[in-house]
């Protein structure tokens, strides 16, 4: 080795060999990805409160959307502070001394602490895990509510639908259902999106008069002369599996193991 090659440094030995050199190609390729992922590790610690505000964002935008009140002018956080938001413990429908500002449902159901594993018996939804407590939103006018939005999610055909599904003030009459996060087919099962299918569930009833659950997504076009229409929503063409899938996780969620002991007892109030 030449004095003039002692004195280039590991850098300067590098790049003075060969581009076809396997060991130049090699460290290269190695710095090439540090480097790239510390810029990756930056950028998802600098932009990750924004992404938070974003993803906030979206689901007041969601809930605004399923109560019939966001508009294309519409502010978002102006129109939200009408809505009161508790979390509900799942298993006795009462209302839980947990701050929602810092509850986060998705992580809990992940938490073994925090939920509890469902029997095949029970998971008709295919989550298989649920959290013990559940956040509500109120949409208040004076001290009474008008609506109330619950939030769901099952598994459909290719994946887990995440939504909400609101309720007028009898805590039985369906004002909306919106989905907000899932994979499922485009043009198929995507069409839980349809606006004129989600439009459907505005003025179903959830509940016979004996407080049965009766809700239901059926195969083909509703008999509008048949017994028990008012419960029933046009299954979606070509997408049996998402159709029953979503018919399966409204169920389930407004069952006796999931807000069913909370809407119950809301109706009861409302009844007095």
């Amino acid at each position: 080795m030449t004095e003039n090659n002692k004195n280039q440094g590991f850098l300067g030995n590098l790049l003075s060999l060969p581009n076809d050199n396997p060991k130049k190609t090699i460290i290269v390729a190695a710095l090439l990805c540090l480097v790239c992922s510390i810029l990756v590790s930056t950028s998802a610690v600098i932009f990750k409160p924004q992404q938070q505000a974003n993803k906030a964002a979206d689901i007041k935008k969601n809930i605004l959307a399923v109560t019939g009140l966001l508009t294309e002018d519409a502010d978002v956080d102006t129109l939200f502070e009408q809505f009161e938001i508790k979390v509900v413990d799942l298993a006795t429908g009462d209302y839980a001394d947990i701050d929602p500002a810092t509850y986060d449902q998705r992580k809990a159901a992940a938490d073994p602490t925090q939920s509890i594993e469902l029997p095949a018996d029970q998971d008709i939804a295919g989550i298989g895990r649920r959290a013990k407590f559940a956040t509500v939103y109120l949409l208040k006018d004076g001290d009474k509510a008008k609506q109330i939005v619950l939030p769901i999610h099952g598994y459909g055909l290719w994946s887990t639908l995440y939504g909400f599904i609101s309720f007028e003030a009898d805590f039985n009459t369906v004002g909306g259902l919106q989905f907000y996060a899932h994979a499922e087919t485009p043009g198929l099962g995507g069409e839980v999106d349809n606006p004129k299918w989600r439009k459907q569930w505005q003025g179903k009833k959830a509940f016979n008069d004996k407080g049965e659950l009766k809700i239901e997504v059926i195969r083909g076009h509703v008999d509008f002369k048949v017994a028990g229409a008012e419960h029933q929503i046009d299954g979606l063409s070509g997408a049996t599996l998402t159709s029953r899938g979503v018919s399966n996780l409204v169920n389930y969620w407004l069952g006796k193991h999931g807000f069913g002991p909370y809407l119950k007892k809301m109706r009861a109030e409302v009844e007095k």
